[in-house]
């Protein structure tokens, strides 16, 4: 008798599950925008259980270049905000997507609660978000069009163009914002050639939606979240 030889797990799921549920929860919150908030606390929640099930399937993530991965966070929220201004102000409508953009002020009667969603959502965004889309993009979508038949034949940040435009432009079609986010995506981009790091990668990204996020509630200039 002999006994069943187990598959072995295949890691695109670690990669692909995280992502798929964000989006699929992100597409809920269109469809049923009263229960937007929500919704957006159940998506940072679940993609951060995925990540860490999860987290022993990932390319070991070199953490090196933080400083430039932190200044290049830093400069690339000026080219989103300065560049998107620029585009609703003088550019043609095409180059954006129509949005409403959700205004936590007119939608919680209670400070508490807003403020509480508020932290929440901004904890995702400079937390869970930057290590789930650089993993996502930058580590297997990457890897991916260099080596289709197995990503992890392909070095982290190997360069290729197909790849480093390729990735740009998919990340800009999951962007209101998509001229902007394609430019910001180069950005990032050249950084992980540059350095080979996916900690830069990561630490650029989440400085940046640090950043978004104090401009945002400073200005109340909610479009940008």
């Amino acid at each position: 008798m002999t006994t069943a030889t187990k598959k072995p797990f295949d890691p695109t799921w670690a990669y692909v599950a995280p992502m798929a549920a964000f989006l699929l929860l992100t597409q809920a919150g269109v469809w049923w925008p009263d229960a937007y908030p929500w919704v957006y606390i159940a998506k940072t929640l679940l993609a951060a259980t995925l990540l860490a099930l999860f987290w022993r399937h990932y390319t070991t993530i070199r953490w090196t270049h933080l400083a430039l991965g932190a200044a290049v966070g830093a400069i690339s929220i000026v080219q989103w905000i300065g560049m998107e201004k620029l585009l609703l102000a003088y550019g043609p409508s095409w180059t954006h997507m129509a949005a409403d953009p959700f205004v936590p002020t007119n939608h919680f009667s209670s400070p508490p609660v807003m403020w509480t969603w508020i932290a929440l959502r901004w904890a995702g965004a400079f937390l869970v978000v930057p290590v789930m889309e650089e993993l996502f993009w930058r580590d297997w979508v990457w890897r991916t069009i260099v080596a289709p038949n197995d990503f992890r034949l392909a070095r982290v940040g190997e360069w290729d163009p197909t790849a480093f435009f390729g990735v740009a432009a998919v990340f800009a079609c999951v962007h209101v914002q998509w001229l902007t986010a394609f430019v910001w995506a180069c950005i990032i981009g050249a950084l992980l050639w540059k350095t080979k790091s996916l900690g830069a990668c990561i630490v650029a990204h989440g400085v940046a939606n640090l950043l978004l996020g104090a401009y945002v509630l400073t200005t109340r200039d909610w479009y940008f979240w």
